[in-house]
């Protein structure tokens, strides 16, 4: 491999890393992912329906929008966890921290905050 390849990607070593973080963070969203799963599928109230009908429809017009904002969450959830597993491919292939627009290398520091970027902050800026 000659200096130039090198420049063009990160080395074996920092991939290994960015790798390691990666996963600790497809565990902890598909942790987070159950979580909103369970809570807009749970149709069971644990026995604290009120008798009250004012109470009632109440309650019942907040657990749907609860439920319906949980999905939401496990949507987004969802597609963390892809970008997540997308970014885990780009690892195998090498091609992990190449900004997809200008073709740089993304900084460390960028891929370390969020791990499935694409896009440098110079690409970022441009799109605005």
């Amino acid at each position: 491999m000659n200096n130039q390849e090198i420049k063009d990607r990160y080395s074996d070593a920092d991939l290994a890393e960015f790798k390691t973080i990666i996963l600790e963070k497809i565990e902890k969203a598909q942790a987070q992912l159950e979580v909103y799963q369970s809570a807009y599928t749970n149709d069971s109230n644990n026995g604290t329906d009120d008798t009250s009908p004012t109470f009632k429809a109440f309650d019942e017009g907040s657990e749907t929008m609860s439920k319906e904002a949980n999905s939401q969450l496990a949507i987004r959830q969802e597609k963390f966890i892809r970008d997540l597993k997308n970014a885990l491919i780009r690892i195998e292939n090498k091609t992990y921290g190449i900004c997809r627009v200008t073709g740089k290398l993304i900084k460390k520091e960028r891929l370390r905050l969020v791990p499935h970027a694409t896009l440098s902050i110079e690409a970022k800026n441009m799109q605005k």
